[in-house]
């Protein structure tokens, strides 16, 4: 086992020198891994929903050996190991997109081109003809060929990057797209910044592994994709929601559950910079879905939304979140006793006790939720209202909830935490409260189904599939709803479902019951991580000649470039069928009828 950095506390960077990630080989070698975890700004150094799955998944296959990429923006980013990473993580590697993470980006000059005019001209007419191919003939093997012959590291042949700086590129790129409505100027720098990030996530070869699992499409799947075509393995797409819509609907300002298609950067009423970012979003989805072997959703629902945005249904299988379900069982048995002692005092004489948990950042909802607490005060209910989850994400968010607050008078009924040890305090609840506007399928969903705690949430991502809709356990016992769905953005529709809730508590009982039947039915973290298991192997993982090599500098730019060229170049690799949509209840005993 190569030797890493555990914290980068250890080690202290020389006048000059990046800080040294935690997890990072301290001698450069990276061993070949079983499955390579691609992510965006998450696992290991940012707690989030998201992060902890990847965690969970790391830790429920110690039978396989695991490397992680993590994609940051630049070398001040968080970089502290916040998870205590298992022993089955051999190396992180660390990739920064920013361009001034990238002196060999901007020190390239047209003339590293080692072309004339002529040839130059061709080559951006074969580039814009490329980007043709995939965004009118969903064709992505005109790019991907551009991507070998000049980005990626083991097999270019000129820094196609390069071509930005050309007359000729500029010209060509005009008189084919002549109606963008951008200057030469702003166009160029757009370009350029679309180059870049091209660059950061494709010009260096990645550590190999026999699955790249990439957690988004975007960055993560381009880089994993690029990744596995390099070394002749497998890529592996999970949505845990979808990226492309949401980053577009982020782009535009608008509700985050607000569907996006592929054809929408053709007819908004948007800027022509808009226009170009929603384009670079769009087909880079399009691009990355179809080399997934297998791409996995968190509800059935997801399938079809992401076919519009260029994904596979044949390929799709639906693997849930989860949660050891035994861990909760004595908040559970707290959730029974005290159930029995609100009945003993009655309804009306309890204060309960709500909780809010997520970060507080504007698509979580927590503004409305201040709204819903001051009609709820207004009609004289009992409530008491937990905040619980970071707060340094979004400043001035967290500002502007806290003047609120003050503002409606409520400080006495909402106490903001904080971050906390969600499963040491879920025995304080009665009733969790999910406003958001953007979800997958929250953990924290299953964490309070688990200790028996009814909700109400809105109708994002996989949430309805998780409260509401009929669950057949392995013993052949269906369970309702545990908790009422609504709208997102609507404060009075919140108040009137919390109300009805803590005012019958046969209601209360009932929803308390079926939660806890539900996380039992069709959310046990073994089965999930069986199923990724499954699936990994079926990649390529857990072949012993994949784990026993490691490999000085792998990740740098050039790596292995003579011994790979041939095999790449003679034709792009069969990736292993998928095996269709799967819902839980067919991925494992139990699950959604």
């Amino acid at each position: 086992m190569v030797d890493v950095v555990k914290s980068n506390q250890d080690v202290v960077p020389q006048d000059g020198e990046r800080p040294r990630p935690d997890g990072v080989p301290l001698d450069g070698r990276y061993e070949d891994v079983d499955v390579a975890i691609v992510m965006e700004s998450t696992y290991p150094y940012l707690k989030g929903g998201v992060s902890a799955v990847v965690h969970d998944i790391i830790t429920g296959n110690p039978d396989l050996r695991f490397g992680i990429i993590h994609i940051a923006w630049c070398s001040t980013s968080p970089l502290k190991d916040l998870y205590t990473m298992p022993s089955n993580v051999a190396w992180v590697r660390v990739v920064y997109l920013s361009m001034e993470e990238h002196e060999d980006f901007l020190r390239t000059r047209p003339q590293d081109l080692h072309m004339g005019r002529r040839d130059r001209r061709t080559l951006a007419r074969r580039l814009v003809s490329a980007l043709r191919s995939l965004a009118e003939d969903a064709d992505p093997g005109p790019l991907w060929d551009l991507i070998t012959d000049g980005m990626a590291a083991s097999t270019r042949r000129y820094p196609l990057w390069a071509l930005l700086g050309t007359q000729e590129f500029m010209e060509v790129y005009r008189e084919s797209m002549p109606c963008l409505g951008m200057s030469m100027a702003d166009l160029f720098w757009l370009l350029r910044d679309f180059f870049s990030l091209a660059y950061a996530v494709l010009s260096e070869t990645m550590p190999r592994a026999a699955v790249y699992h990439a957690h988004t499409t975007g960055y993560a799947a381009l880089l994993a994709a690029n990744a596995a075509r390099e070394h002749g393995t497998s890529y592996l797409l999970t949505e845990h929601n979808l990226y492309v819509r949401d980053t577009v609907n982020t782009l535009l300002g608008r509700r985050m559950d607000q569907i996006v298609t592929l054809a929408d950067y053709r007819f908004f009423d948007v800027t022509p910079r808009e226009r170009m970012w929603m384009a670079w979003w769009l087909e880079m989805g399009r691009m990355c879905y179809p080399t997934a072997y297998t791409t996995t959703y968190l509800y059935p629902a997801a399938v079809e939304e992401a076919r519009a945005l260029g994904g596979d249904p044949s390929k799709a299988v639906v693997i849930p979140n989860g949660v050891v379900v035994e861990e909760f069982d004595a908040a559970y048995a707290a959730r029974r006793a005290v159930t029995g002692r609100i009945r003993a005092e009655g309804a009306d004489e309890h204060l309960w006790r709500l909780v809010y948990i997520a970060r507080v950042v504007p698509i979580k909802g927590l503004m409305d939720l201040i709204e819903s607490i001051r009609i709820l005060r207004d009609r004289g209910c009992r409530i008491h209202l937990d905040v619980c989850g970071p707060t340094e994400h979004v400043p001035e968010y967290y500002e502007r909830c806290r003047a609120r607050i003050v503002e409606l008078d409520l400080a006495e009924l909402i106490t903001i935490r904080g971050t906390v040890k969600v499963r040491e305090c879920l025995t304080e609840f009665d009733l969790f409260l999910l406003p958001s506007y953007n979800e997958g399928l929250p953990v924290v969903s299953l964490e309070t189904m688990g200790a028996g705690i009814p909700t109400v949430s809105t109708d994002v991502g996989a949430v309805r599939t998780v409260v509401e809709t009929e669950v057949v356990g392995p013993d052949g016992r269906s369970w309702g709803p545990c908790g009422l769905v609504i709208p997102p953005g609507d404060p009075t529709v919140m108040a009137d479902c919390v109300q009805r809730i803590i005012g019958d508590m046969d209601f209360y009982e009932r929803l308390s019951l079926a939660a806890r039947g539900r996380v039992e039915a069709a959310y046990d973290l073994r089965r999930v991580n069986a199923s990724y298991n499954e699936i990994y192997r079926r990649g390529g993982a857990g072949r012993r000649e994949v784990r026993r090599r490691s490999r000085r500098g792998a990740g740098r730019r050039g790596a292995g470039r003579a011994a790979r060229v041939g095999r790449i170049r003679a034709g792009r690799r069969t990736a292993p069928a998928a095996g269709g949509v799967i819902a839980p209840s067919e991925a494992w005993e139990g699950g959604h009828s």
